[in-house]
């Protein structure tokens, strides 16, 4: 939390231009008048910032000691510690990633996805699997020969896709998925889908489960989103057909109990088995195409009003009996916009913005790659690792540290051959798995990608003020909080002398309520009780008690609280009762069972030892220390305002 509020306070730090009014110095620092005013603003909880002077003059203040303790964090160069190094580089590789894309190219991308969301898509498909990583060559074959079967010699696409196809799911209805629209599959699957006319299949393609041929059925103008209620009757496959004719003269029978007249809410709670739906009513999420099979989905659209309800409808799962609640046209492209962008962002298509985007950093900064040394380096690699023995698949970067011509530059920089199998090695771990030639292939791309990636990141800080901004932000937050642990959080913690000598200094402050020592029993009979109370009355102790109690035969029969007690945060026993006798029975009609026990009982206050006294001592220990760190910051940095500059901010309320 206190992270938190530092960054907090850190928003809105920026540059700003020479000739602008300085509002405070520190030390040999200033502020500007506009610079505190756009961070003012900007941390103001309400839409109109509170001008007055009592407000200005609180938030100055607490700025001004902010910027004094950034000062001192960077007088000790904190930014140099390797910590907060590798988080700025994280919260660097976060935020860049906002910024490493082409806008342009993702807006086009928005608009192409909301175009065809106008428009369902009714296919078959036939997946040959390929694992990422794995040799695709054999896999490419076999989806060839088979749309080269389809297509030149006449085989049925639906046989092919139930001998062949590898996607259980759809290969037993000779690959038909149904219908469906944009971003509701991998964008490679989507674009083939879109761009094959109907009737025809398209040329072989690969996505990240494998190669895929399709053939477009049908397209039709979208139908929106429908909400519906339904009654459903289950007919697991265990039953067979008895169960499905059981499952069938049921919703028959429902249907005709609808008819006369009977809620269908009501027909919902006594013979629904939809367990998601059962207690709404039977109401489930608005959809639209490809969300549940085509019987389901078309009888829900063929209900034109709502209230209206179909007759049985029969799918994999069983029968179902659907009510019309509404429906609703695509919204508007507007309306969808900020779901759209987010979608986009994170579906496999935004890597088409990221490597347009990467492409115009490789042109702009000259980037050219050397394909003779690229093969000379994943060659070598790849005959130097073993497939058996000690070492198999190892890789070891030291291996090719001669090796240095360049792979590629970029920025007039040489890529060596020696850097890249070290980055091989980081990203293996040291262990090739996996096709070697296709590894190779694929992490040397990625190595591409993860040097253009880092190269533009830190070029981010020097082009573009936003970007600046917020690294400044963290940057200044993460340093304030390492100097304020180590100056008040963890000092106090650690600090036993200092620690120590506060607690003498403020001892009476750390009193004891009258209260009692002892323990508090639960027990879970009334039985364990009378036994605990008899075994405790027989002079055994606490411990030889509660072990007894807690035999396999009764397992946590009774648990124990010890400690010191304060009878004004203790209901169960009054002081009255303990002094007269150390043990009371605490009236109960069920479990748990409680009986007080005191060893001693204090009519006066106190005093608590420093372990006692531990958490609220280390809190004060931390607020003084931090009043005297501000004073010292104060005298370090000393504080001057120009009048002038601040009346001219301040607008009392009338």
């Amino acid at each position: 939390m206190r992270k938190l509020v530092l960054l907090s306070l850190a928003t809105g730090i920026c540059a700003v231009s020479s000739h602008a009014q300085t509002l405070f110095t520190y030390g040999g620092h200033s502020v500007t008048k506009e610079e505190f005013l756009k961070v003012y603003k900007k941390n103001s909880i309400n839409k109109t910032p509170d001008m007055s002077d009592t407000a200005l003059k609180s938030y100055l203040d607490l700025y001004a000691l902010f910027r004094m303790k950034v000062a001192e964090a960077n007088k000790e160069k904190l930014d140099t510690v390797e910590s907060i190094n590798h988080e700025l580089d994280n919260y660097r590789k976060q935020l860049a990633k906002n910024y490493l894309t082409d806008e342009q190219v993702t807006n086009k991308l928005i608009h192409e996805a909301y175009d065809r969301m106008k428009v369902n898509v009714h296919v078959e498909h036939i997946l040959i699997s390929c694992p990422a990583g794995n040799d695709t060559t054999a896999a490419y074959k076999t989806i060839d020969s088979i749309y080269n079967a389809i297509t030149t010699k006449g085989a049925s696409f639906e046989e092919m896709a139930k001998e062949f196809s590898a996607d259980k799911g759809s290969k037993d209805n000779g690959g038909d998925i149904g219908y469906f629209t944009a971003l509701q599959t991998v964008y490679p699957f989507e674009n083939a889908a879109f761009e094959t006319p109907v009737g025809k299949i398209s040329k072989p393609f690969r996505t990240q489960f494998g190669y895929h041929i399709v053939k477009v059925l049908d397209k039709r103008a979208d139908r929106g989103e429908v909400k519906v209620a339904q009654i459903m009757l289950m007919t697991p496959k265990a039953k067979g057909e008895a169960g499905i004719e059981a499952a069938r003269l049921r919703a028959d029978s429902i249907e005709v109990m609808l008819k006369s007249g009977v809620p269908f809410d009501q027909l919902v709670t006594k013979y629904s088995e939809d367990q998601y739906t059962v207690k709404d009513g039977g109401v489930m999420k608005p959809f639209g195409a490809g969300k549940y099979q085509m019987p389901f989905e078309n009888a829900a659209f063929a209900l034109s009003k709502p209230g209206d309800v179909s007759a049985p409808v029969k799918t994999d799962y069983g029968y179902h009996i659907i009510k019309l609640i509404d429906k609703h046209p695509l919204a508007p492209y507007d309306t969808l916009y900020p779901q759209l962008k987010h979608k986009v962002e994170y579906d496999s298509r935004s890597q088409t913005a990221k490597e347009h985007f990467f492409n115009k950093i490789k042109e702009k900064n000259g980037f050219k790659e050397y394909p003779a040394n690229i093969t000379e380096i994943t060659s070598k690699i790849a005959a130097m690792v073993l497939d058996t023995g000690k070492n198999a698949k190892m890789v070891k970067a030291d291996d090719y540290r001669n090796m240095t011509k360049p792979v590629f530059v970029l920025a007039g920089k040489n890529y060596l051959q020696s850097d890249y199998a070290k980055f091989v090695e980081m990203l293996t771990h040291g262990k090739l798995n996996g096709q070697k030639t296709m590894v190779l292939h694929d992490s040397y791309n990625l190595y591409v990608n993860n040097v253009v990636n880092d190269f533009e990141e830190h070029k981010l800080v020097e082009e573009n003020p936003e970007f600046k901004s917020l690294m400044e932000e963290y940057r200044d937050g993460i340093m304030l909080f390492e100097l304020m642990d180590r100056n008040v959080w963890s000092k106090a913690s650690h600090d036993s002398v200092g620690l120590a000598a506060f607690y003498e200094k403020h001892k009476s402050k750390y009193m004891w309520e009258p209260g009692f020592e002892g323990a508090v029993y639960k027990f879970k009979t009334k039985a364990l009780l009378d036994s605990g109370m008899a075994m405790l009355k027989g002079n055994m102790t606490d411990e030889e008690m509660v072990k007894a109690i807690n035999v396999p035969a009764h397992a946590d029969g009774v648990s124990e609280q010890r400690g010191h007690f304060e009878f004004s945060h203790f209901k169960d026993a009054t002081q009255a009762e303990l002094m007269q006798n150390k043990m009371k029975v605490v009236p109960s009609s069920s479990a748990p069972y409680t009986l007080v026990v005191a060893k001693e009982v204090y009519a006066t206050p106190t005093q608590k030892t420093l372990n006692e006294a531990r958490g609220y001592a280390v809190a004060e220990y931390q607020d003084f220390l931090e009043k005297q760190w501000n004073e010292k910051m104060h005298h370090d940095y000393p504080f001057k305002l120009n009048d002038a500059v601040y009346k001219s901010m301040v607008k009392n309320k009338k």
